[in-house]
This record gives C-alpha cells, sequence and structure tokens, in this order.
C-alpha cells in the first residue's frame, strides 16, 4: 500500500454516470485545485507536487475512470474523461475551479475547460498528447497494446515493477515510485480514453488563462515546439513553457522547474 502522503489527506468518492471516482483531498482554505492525472497512473500519482502547493490550496487529486479506487472499466465500456471530471467538480460543489492535467488528464482537462468555460478558473496543462484522433483501426491497435501493457504491469510483483519503473526512468525522485507502482497493479485493460476530438478544436473553446507545460520532443515530450506555437497562436489565453532536461513525465524529469512554473502561474491569477 502506498501512503496517502499528508496524514491529514481525507480520501472520499463521488458519483459520476455509471460509477464514482475516488480521490483524495488536502483541504484547507485555499482555493480548490483538481488534479486529473494520465493514463496507468492514478490520484496519488501527484502527491509530490501537491504536498509542495498543499500550504497555498485545496487540492483534490482524482482517480480516473478504470484506475485507482475508482469504477472499474469493462470491456466495450465507454471512457469518457471529460464527462467524468465534469460531474466530479459539480458533486464536489466546486466553482471557478483551477484544473492541473497531465497526459490524457491534460486532454480531459483542456476539454472541461471549454465544454464549460464558466467552471474553470486557469487551467495547467502537462504534456498533453496532442495528436490527431484515432481512426477505428488505429485505436483497436492501440487498444490491444495498452492491453498486453496492463498485462505485463500484472505479471510483476511490486518489487520488479518498481526495478522496472527504476530502470525506465532513473532520473525521478524516489518519491514517486511508491504511487507509481500502486497505480500499475490498479489500472484496467479497457481504461483507454477516447480522444475523439481535435485537440485543436478544445483549445480554441478555452476561455480561462493556461499555461501549457511541455517538455523536450527528442526526450519523449508530445508536444512538438511547432504545436505549442500553434496553441499559442490559436488562442491568446495560452501561453507555454518548454522544460529543460524533460520528457513527457515533465514534472518529475524536472520537478523544480514544474513547480516554479506552476507556482508562478496560479500567483498571478
Amino acid at each position: 500500500m502506498v501512503s496517502s502522503g499528508s496524514a491529514d489527506w481525507t480520501p472520499g468518492e463521488v458519483a459520476v454516470s455509471g460509477g464514482q471516482l475516488a480521490y483524495h483531498r488536502t483541504g484547507g482554505d485555499g482555493p480548490p485545485l483538481v488534479l486529473s492525472h494520465g493514463l496507468t497512473d492514478n490520484g496519488l500519482c501527484w502527491t509530490r507536487l501537491a504536498e509542495a502547493l498543499a500550504p497555498d490550496f485545496d487540492i483534490i487529486m482524482l482517480d480516473a475512470r478504470g484506475h485507482g479506487a475508482s469504477s472499474r472499466v469493462g470491456p466495450g465500456d465507454a471512457v469518457d474523461p471529460v464527462r467524468d471530471l465534469a460531474e466530479a467538480v459539480e458533486a464536489l460543489g466546486l466553482t471557478r475551479v483551477l484544473v492541473m492535467g497531465h497526459s490524457v488528464g491534460a486532454r480531459a482537462s483542456a476539454g472541461f475547460a471549454a465544454t464549460f468555460p464558466d467552471r474553470v478558473r486557469a487551467l495547467v496543462l502537462e504534456d498533453p498528447p496532442l495528436v490527431p484522433p484515432m481512426t477505428p483501426e488505429a485505436r483497436a491497435r492501440r487498444l490491444q497494446t495498452f492491453r498486453e501493457q496492463v498485462a505485463r504491469f500484472r505479471s510483476m510483483t511490486e518489487a520488479e515493477l518498481r526495478a522496472f519503473g527504476m530502470r525506465q526512468s532513473p532520473s525521478w525522485d524516489p518519491a514517486e515510485f511508491p504511487a507509481w507502482v500502486q497505480s500499475k497493479r490498479q489500472v484496467d485493460a479497457e481504461a483507454l480514453p477516447l480522444l475523439n476530438s481535435a485537440w485543436q478544436e478544445d483549445f480554441r473553446g478555452i476561455r480561462s488563462p493556461t499555461l501549457l507545460i511541455h517538455g523536450e520532443s527528442d526526450r519523449g515530450s508530445m508536444v512538438s515546439p511547432e504545436q505549442a506555437r500553434e496553441a499559442c497562436e490559436l488562442n491568446p489565453v495560452i501561453r507555454s513553457v518548454r522544460i529543460p532536461g524533460a520528457g513527457h513525465n515533465v514534472r518529475r524529469e524536472n520537478f523544480a522547474d514544474v513547480l516554479l512554473a506552476v507556482r508562478s502561474f496560479l500567483a498571478e491569477v
């Protein structure tokens, strides 16, 4: 079992269409900040960043559907992260929230901000996959690859998973691995979400101040310099920052620079 971070963090769950989403919440008097994790992670994978920001924000770390302790996803079940995020925010009674997402969680956060612009105060997007919508054939291939990846995770012991993670990501702080290991043993093989909309469509619809954080393409970032420029040209509320020495897992690979960028941006808004 992984620690839930600070001893006074509150676990809970909220009802969403066809199930529930689990979360951990830091509490406090600061403005609410909702964190949406990436594929195969869970909410507690935000622990290191949440601990750093908790003195100033009331942080809610959601487990996406099919991840963590949230409702499971079976064969043929549709996964709509935008709807889930919107319903969770509403069920928690939050208004004008700050939202930060990583990877597919960043795409969900962008879709939420575009669909419900009056409910988002500001938005931070950590290396969203700026890829075109999948064809049915491409999605079938991607889902099969994902199922095989989850099967590999499930075949490993916790010790083997940790060793695998540390070999794969030797630059990560050791504090990242307990939640990362736990999350890989929780994810469903059918939890791959649909990315049906073009990312440009969602980005055009955002009305809140937005920080796009990305790494370096040759290190695995899913946002190229050209796409970062396109995003800023599409919508004047978007600014971007490239974090050196990082790939797709930007905050895990250069925590200090990401924390500085996020703190500075949130202080402005």
